[in-house]
């Protein structure tokens, strides 16, 4: 095994602040996804909190400030279960990078996205618990793991708007699969934000605040927003990341494999955020002369990727398969990453590739 309990196998992007990412095997055919192949992307230093000594604040625009421990959470509210994928915003990043050199961000495969069962209390309630006022119209969580990125260093944090907190698939967990959560994906209790990007599903959280503005802080304000190709990444603006746009990649094959030409299975995964839902996939092995659909499994939740397969009959030789998704408002993804390309290298959404030699 390799750092904090992951598979040897997997791609390590930064070893401080831990930041890897499972080879596409591993996330092929798994409805869910184990804890030794999730995803990490950190930030900073993972922290080592004390469950017993933890406690969340709940503060800003209501009424009834709280301070709670894990115990009253568990004791004063509902506990809810929510099948959900968390996706970086730079997944697939490397496929930007191949456009043009994005600077000092990790190179993403598409393995950047992982699902789990989380369990926890919904944010909702402990909201309703605090009595938000009117006026509030986001809620910003704040971890205190300590990132270099920002200037000055600063703690980890986000902010979501409200419509969105009160809905009944946002909570507060402290469990995935069953199993009390990780340190490294963000023990005692993490934010779960389903269909938006993994950045605003905050770990470690300690505290929730409803305010009238969004989060100041600089992975709200600064970064996780998309800008102009010949925009200062440092200067900020630039459009705030928040529900996940559609996307899908090829999990097998991998890239570069050999493979037998004839009849052969492909298979990958469909994403799409808010609240859409993949809803059809084309795959294509003759540059997108012609396409076959696939079949798409149903998914676990509305929240949840969903897996598709087909099979292709491959000549010899050479070969690139495609693929795309549509989402259920007809939304498809662009064909190429050129025109996707941006300065943190955020949401490459083109269509999926693969290079085989078919022997």
């Amino acid at each position: 095994m390799s750092l904090w309990g992951k598979r040897d196998d997997m791609v390590v992007h930064g070893r401080d602040p831990f930041n890897a990412e499972p080879p596409r095997a591993a996330l092929a055919g798994r409805r869910t996804t184990p804890p030794d192949a999730f995803y990490s992307r950190n930030h900073g230093p993972v922290p080592d909190l004390d469950p017993a000594a933890w406690r969340l604040t709940v503060d800003g625009l209501v009424d009834r400030p709280l301070e709670l421990s894990l115990a009253e959470l568990r004791d004063r509210f509902a506990e809810h279960e929510v099948a959900a994928t968390l996706q970086c915003a730079g997944n697939r990043r490397a496929g930007l990078a191949a456009v043009r050199a994005i600077p000092g961000e990790d190179p993403w495969g598409p393995g950047a996205t992982s699902t789990a069962r989380w369990t926890g209390v919904r944010l909702a309630d402990v909201l309703a618990e605090a009595k938000l006022r009117p006026e509030a119209a986001h809620v910003a969580f704040t971890a205190p793991d300590v990132s270099q990125l920002a200037d000055p260093p600063q703690p980890y944090g986000g902010s979501i708007g409200v419509d969105k907190a009160v809905r009944p698939e946002v909570l507060l967990a402290w469990a995935m699969d069953g199993r009390p959560l990780p340190r490294v994906h963000g023990a005692p209790l993490r934010a779960v934000v389903p269909g938006w990007i993994g950045a605003r599903s905050v770990k470690w959280l300690t505290r929730v605040s409803a305010r009238a503005e969004p989060s100041d802080n600089y992975f709200q304000a600064t970064a996780y927003r998309v800008l102009p190709a010949d925009a200062d990444p440092a200067a900020g603006g630039g459009i705030s990341l928040g529900p996940i746009t559609v996307n899908c990649d090829i999990l097998r094959p991998d890239d570069g494999d050999r493979v037998p030409s004839g009849p052969t299975e492909v298979t990958g995964y469909a994403l799409a955020g808010g609240d859409r839902t993949a809803a059809r996939v084309d795959v294509s092995a003759d540059g997108g002369r012609s396409w076959t659909q696939a079949a798409l499994d149903d998914g676990d939740s509305p929240w949840t990727w969903r897996h598709w397969r087909t099979t292709l009959d491959l000549p010899r030789g050479d070969v690139v398969i495609m693929a795309r998704a549509w989402d259920s408002a007809g939304a498809v993804q662009p064909e190429s990453p050129v025109h996707l390309w941006n300065p943190k290298g955020y949401a490459n959404t083109s269509w999926a590739r693969i290079g085989l030699t078919c022997t």
